[in-house]
């Protein structure tokens, strides 16, 4: 048993280089990825639920004060499994570049290097990203944030923790129930577009 998990191991590692095989993280100030967003109604101000913006297929509420934490924002499907926690983002009450580094510190003793930069060349955001497969073939990422411009994320220290292929699969259950929706259409055409060359005359100006 153990040679078969050894010998999968190492091809999920030639196949997929990028993801760590730390133990998977699913939950994070008491909430779990997965889990049912009911159960968490008591942190949760559910009269501030609503569709995200050009993903109809997902819902996200704000959370309640929270300790340790400044805000925070759960993402939800309403198609394939309606009401399943999809994303935890949340920032922290210490917003300072002192604290972040000792938290990635202790991210990195606990989940080994980050996979992935996702900051900018420039280091106003400083995001590094760690990428998992737990046994159920679940796809997760997780983001550490650091920003340190007021720009379209706030200033400050964030985490993002996502089920990947679950957003992507929410999408398709929308679009197929809703086939007449002009912004799942436009999604659609947009995906087709990106699978073939740019079109460069609308690009550059004339």
């Amino acid at each position: 048993m153990k040679k078969i998990s050894f010998i999968f191991t190492g091809v999920l590692i030639f196949l997929c280089p990028g993801i760590a095989f730390a133990e998977p993280p699913t939950q994070v100030a008491g909430f779990v990825l997965g889990g049912n967003i009911s159960d968490f109604k008591d942190r949760i101000m559910m009269e501030t639920a609503m569709p995200i913006r050009y993903r109809e297929y997902l819902m996200e509420a704000e959370i309640k004060k929270t300790e340790g934490f400044k805000s925070g924002l759960i993402w939800y499907g309403t198609c394939i499994e309606p009401n399943r926690i999809i994303r935890i983002k949340l920032k922290y009450a210490d917003s300072s570049k002192s604290f972040y580094n000792k938290l990635l510190k202790k991210f990195k003793q606990r989940f080994d290097e980050p996979d992935e930069w996702r900051g900018d060349p420039f280091h106003v955001v400083i995001a590094w990203k760690w990428s998992f497969v737990d046994d159920a073939g679940n796809h997760i990422s997780m983001i550490l944030q650091h920003n340190t411009m007021d720009g379209e994320e706030k200033m400050g220290n964030a985490l993002k923790l996502t089920l990947t292929d679950e957003i992507a699969r929410e999408e398709r259950c929308y679009e197929k129930k809703h086939p007449k929706d002009p912004q799942a259409r436009e999604r659609r055409r947009m995906r087709k577009r990106e699978k073939g060359p740019p079109d460069w005359d609308e690009f550059i100006p004339r």
